[in-house]
């Protein structure tokens, strides 16, 4: 809770916090919109494939006219400027740059960034939860045996509620359940990128001009990016992933206590000690009444009589029973609160959510019968969406993690709803992402595979 105070010292002394980001999309400026009014910390270094992308995210949140005009690292050190590049590797390595925030999106290129920044000594931030996924644990290790830090991205929903399972865990609570809240519906698994507009009530060309991403809105439509963050969630915390997959249960604030509980206590859980999505919607369309839909929330279960009759003393809404809690919070504000990951990497050495084990994955299932020779257009697409599975079951079932399903061909055909396996495409062996993940089930699953499949 002191965070700001280190940074205001870091300021005092001229020595702010230096900071690489790769990648100027949406979290990438909202990130530049905090930091700069966060005293201690110094933008040194933004690399975009598309500069011009990143000169206009300085302009959009307000910097002075010339803080993205030094055309070398050095000089931006020593004026206080900003360095804009295509090269995120010139970026990483720049000298001076203490933390590095990778917030690309994409799997394969947030994983050699973060070899880059291993390489490099560099602490990272890996907003990029997709490439966390993915090998996450295994990087993880990796940073921490070189004494550096490998964050999840604060402000982003995996990190605060892993924040939330952390508070309860450290009062003495039992976590029974720990997510976020969605718009869901059941036939939303199948919208595609040309159908996803329709679902936000916007026509296509009110999205272009918005510059919203079809394949990345279809993500959080189609259920894909909630299952990647849950799983992103069991990894870090060690909660267990529902056997057939998120359910998406409509809940409101006011019963998350009342039923995100186990089925033996009246509740809907299989079991206690899970990650659930909660939908903002009734199956009917109708909407929840204070619906969760941007927040995250962990219930939890008071370990006896005396913990329960607190609850009540201090108000607490509670289920029916008194023993099962709730706490949540309303909003997200993703890159406007990421200086916290960057000041906790850099000033305390600490990340804010790490994957430690691999029990949550995300694999693909077809939206449609898909034919041999056609090839996977991964996350948001229009060939498959990425369902949560416990990890041992995709090991076992060999299933294709939504990660590696960018450009990848099929050798048979799959049916609608079924799980598309790694025998079912052709995996490119010389992939970093592909080598990479093979590597973190190796190291982490209880039967890791064989080999990669795919030509020799």
């Amino acid at each position: 809770m002191n965070l700001h105070a280190m940074l205001a010292r870091r300021a005092a002394d001229s020595r702010p916090v230096r900071v690489a980001l790769i990648g100027a999309g949406k979290f990438g400026t909202m990130f530049l919109a905090s930091a700069r009014t966060t005293p201690g910390l110094h933008v040194m270094a933004v690399a975009d494939l598309d500069p011009e992308r990143a000169r206009q995210a300085f302009s959009a949140t307000g910097w002075p006219q010339g803080h993205a005009d030094a055309n070398t690292a050095a000089k931006a050190l020593r004026h206080g400027t900003a360095w804009v590049t295509d090269d995120p590797h010139a970026a990483i390595t720049a000298g001076g740059v203490d933390v590095v925030v990778e917030a690309t999106g994409h799997p394969e290129p947030g994983l050699r960034h973060a070899l880059w920044c291993l390489e490099n000594g560099r602490h990272v931030v890996m907003v990029n939860v997709e490439a966390d996924v993915l090998a996450g644990p295994l990087l993880a290790r990796r940073f921490t045996d070189a004494g550096l830090v490998y964050s999840m991205a604060y402000g982003d929903q995996p990190a605060l509620i892993c924040e939330m399972v952390d508070w309860a865990r450290a009062c003495g609570l039992e976590v029974v359940a720990a997510g976020k809240g969605t718009k869901y519906l059941p036939d939303y698994h199948a919208s595609t990128p040309d159908t996803v507009w329709g679902y936000y009530g916007l026509t296509p060309g009110q999205a272009r001009e918005g510059g919203m991403n079809p394949k990345m809105f279809n993500s959080f439509l189609d259920g894909t990016k909630s299952a990647i963050e849950m799983a992103a969630v069991s990894n870090a915390t060690g909660l267990a992933v529902p056997t057939a997959g998120l359910d998406f249960p409509p809940v409101g604030c006011d019963d998350l206590a009342k039923r995100l509980k186990p089925e033996a206590d009246g509740g809907l859980l299989a079991e206690a000690g899970v990650v659930e999505v909660v939908s903002s919607l009734n199956r009917d369309g109708s909407a929840v009444p204070r619906d969760l839909r941007w927040g995250v929330y962990v219930t939890f279960r008071a370990n006896g009589d005396y913990m329960a009759r607190c609850f009540g003393e201090y108000g607490m809404a509670t289920d029916e029973s008194g023993r099962y809690g709730a706490l949540y919070r309303p909003y997200h504000l993703i890159g406007l609160e990421l200086g916290v990951s960057v000041a906790s990497a850099a000033l305390r050495g600490e990340p804010t959510g790490q994957c430690h084990g691999f029990t949550g994955d995300v694999v693909c299932i077809a939206k449609r019968d898909l034919k041999a020779g056609e090839v996977l257009d991964g996350e948001g697409g229009e060939t498959v969406w990425g369902r949560l599975m416990p990890a041992e079951d995709s090991v076992a079932a060999g299933a294709l993690p939504i990660g590696l399903a960018q450009g990848v061909p099929l050798t048979r055909p799959v049916r609608k709803g079924e799980v598309v396996t790694r025998a079912a495409v052709t995996l490119d062996r010389d992939s970093l992402a592909v080598r990479l993940r093979h590597d973190m089930e190796s190291a982490f699953a209880a039967a890791p595979p064989e080999d990669i499949p795919g030509p020799p």
